[in-house]
């Protein structure tokens, strides 16, 4: 099947608004990507017509979604295109919506720190030393004294 993929990036417009239907879980929000060009006679970075696309993440996704994006967020959004038009009392309308298959922030903004969803916190496991994978002048795979001294006793977090 044919389907229009596309990637959009703007500014989350609206809260998310996530739902538990049927079908499992389900989030919307509207997206504003607004052009930038350079205007040369006034020199300066001017903005251009901004297009809004109604965002629509289902299952996983439209729970991370719902947790993570705030108003005026810059995001990346990956996902199929959807085009409609219709006709409401008279006027024809038509409307852009994306069915997301992936969306993110757009580091090129800021920061963002990843957690995994879905598992109950536990508390970190003891680091171990790394092990020392280089040989030894001699072409023996024989750890160094300091190697040896590192795995005699693994570290114990208290």
């Amino acid at each position: 099947m044919n389907e229009t993929m596309v990637c959009a990036v703007g500014r989350v417009a609206t809260q998310p608004v996530y739902r538990e239907v049927a079908s499992g879980p389900s989030a919307r929000f509207r997206l504003a990507v607004t052009a930038r060009y350079w205007d040369r006679e006034k020199n300066t970075w001017t903005d251009g017509h901004t297009n809004f696309f109604t965002v629509w993440a289902n299952r996983q996704l439209a729970t991370n979604t719902a947790a993570s994006l705030t108003v005026g967020e810059p995001v990346i959004v990956q996902g199929r295109l959807k085009v409609r038009t219709d006709v409401r009392e008279g006027q024809s309308w038509t409307s852009a919506d994306i069915d997301a298959v992936s969306i993110g922030h757009d580091l090129a903004w800021g920061t963002s720190a990843f957690r995994r969803a879905g598992k109950a916190e536990t508390a970190p496991a003891p680091t171990q030393p790394e092990p020392n994978w280089e040989t030894s002048p001699d072409g023996s795979a024989e750890p160094s004294d300091q190697a040896a001294q590192q795995h005699s006793e693994p570290a114990v977090l208290t």
